[in-house]
């Protein structure tokens, strides 16, 4: 359930939780419920022992991979680890003790870098005195439009020690942000034949309000059908900003 990664801010990608709803605007082009509707249409049945992305009403089955758990103190060299690129860890249906052993399978490797990214964020605040969160671990929030930046005060109350935004699909201005305690924002058009469109004023304002708040900054792409051939430069050169990576005990 881990693979390399073409996501340009991360090196591979870990899912012990598949699955997904619909919460917001942002999930409409949703590229993880297309995948699984790939898989399924594929054959993905030789997956069924230990969950198949199931297809369920407006997103896909949620499911738990106890086995994944195992993947990363395999792993040789240390690496940046996307987790659940294809759910949401503080889904409702993710378990509080399944978010545990995921959270103690980072604290063990901490060679590795991990980043989280939920949609969820009310359900991150409300646990986050029930975990116990690992130095090498980044989280951050999904902010595509104006009316959820409230992620972004449910992210600050959470003891991450690193605290990131992800602005992708972004599908309206964000001006103002407060980026108090935040560490990294990435921002992005959306992918694919049913791509909104993105201004790149949306885009150059919050490049802006990161330089000004000492923010490392990340474009990933201005999207649209075949993002590869519209690119990633803003402003004649690319934003490749990451926080600094944990360093292994």
């Amino acid at each position: 359930m881990a693979t390399n990664s073409s996501i340009e801010w991360t090196e591979v990608t870990w899912n012990p939780v598949t699955g997904c709803d619909r919460v917001a605007a942002g999930c409409d082009n949703c590229y993880a419920l297309t995948l699984s509707k790939r898989l399924k249409a594929m054959g993905a049945a030789k997956y069924q022992n230990d969950g198949d992305p199931r297809t369920s009403g407006p997103g896909f089955g949620v499911t738990v991979h106890p086995r994944s758990l195992e993947q990363p103190y395999r792993w040789r060299t240390p690496k940046i680890v996307f987790v659940n690129s294809m759910s949401d860890l503080f889904h409702a249906k993710v378990p509080l003790d399944f978010i545990r052993d995921i959270f103690d399978v980072i604290r063990d490797t901490p060679q590795h870098t991990y980043q989280v990214l939920t949609k969820r964020a009310l359900r991150m605040e409300r646990l986050a005195d029930k975990l116990d969160w690992p130095d090498n671990l980044w989280m951050g929030v999904s902010v595509e439009s104006a009316d959820v930046v409230d992620r972004i005060e449910h992210l600050r109350n959470v003891p991450a020690a690193t605290r990131f935004l992800s602005c992708e699909p972004l599908l309206t201005a964000l001006p103002g942000l407060d980026l108090t305690a935040i560490d990294w924002v990435i921002a992005g058009g959306e992918s694919g034949s049913r791509a909104r469109p993105m201004d790149p004023d949306w885009v150059e304002d919050i490049r802006d309000q990161c330089d000004n708040s000492g923010v490392a900054f990340f474009f990933k792409q201005w999207g649209g059908r075949t993002p590869k051939a519209n690119g990633r430069q803003l402003d004649g050169r690319t934003w490749d900003e990451m926080p600094a990576l944990a360093t292994a005990l």
